[in-house]
């Protein structure tokens, strides 16, 4: 904190206990004036908007969206607001969508109060909360992913119909011929499936096949 300033709150939860529990901890602390509690994204922007808050306490799950559709909004309209997330949903997803969204810090519901006070000050003083090594492990994750959905776009379009039905009966344990019984069709039509299989997903054995094709997330099992 610098000097006497007291950092200006919107707290967005739409849980009720959970709001009237951030708003009396808040209030226990001289430096920290909640303006007021938004229960939806578009509660959130309208209030933001109008509020002017220095800083806004986010919520992840909305019952109309989620916090990184209302981070967005709010940002770009309020480039000088900063956003910290506490949220209970603490995936490696949700976290690097509320950076991208233009979040400075993401916090858990599990932290203590001391935690949220210091990220809400520390935010409001214009830092970012997410560490390099976390930063780092989040592009690398967001990356494989990129590489995961480009791969299943090329090879499910790539994989005719019978395919698929053919891949997904290898990845489900059934040799050529209960993969013949299953489909009715017979036992040379189904290793020719298996070999266009097998070629275009690049792949020496039905085990590497089904391997690949669980990477790409072409298969559930």
């Amino acid at each position: 904190m610098k000097g006497d300033r007291v950092i200006r709150l919107l707290v967005v939860e739409d849980h009720r206990l959970m709001f009237e529990g951030l708003t009396s901890l808040l209030g226990e602390y001289s430096d920290l004036s909640v303006l007021g509690v938004a229960t939806t994204v578009a509660d959130a922007v309208a209030k933001s908007l109008f509020l002017k808050p220095d800083l806004v306490l986010m919520d992840y799950r909305l019952p109309d969206g989620d916090g990184a559709q209302a981070t967005e909004k709010i940002r770009s309209s309020l480039p000088e607001t900063a956003v910290v997330f506490l949220s209970a949903d603490v995936s490696e997803a949700s976290m690097m969508r509320a950076v991208e969204a233009g979040a400075a810090g993401y916090v858990s519901k599990g932290a203590s109060a001391e935690e949220l006070v210091s990220a809400v000050r520390r935010a409001a003083d214009g830092e970012f909360l997410v560490g390099a090594s976390t930063m780092s492990r989040l592009l690398q994750q967001r990356r494989a992913a990129e590489k995961r959905n480009a791969m299943q776009a090329r090879i499910g379009n790539e994989l005719t119909p019978r395919e698929r039905e053919v891949l997904n009966l290898m990845a489900g344990g059934f040799d050529n011929y209960d993969i013949a019984s299953e489909l009715r069709i017979g036992y040379g039509t189904v290793r020719g499936h298996v070999r266009g299989v097998l070629e275009k997903l690049g792949a020496h054995s039905k085990l590497q096949a089904v391997a690949t094709a669980r990477q790409a997330g072409l298969v559930e099992s």
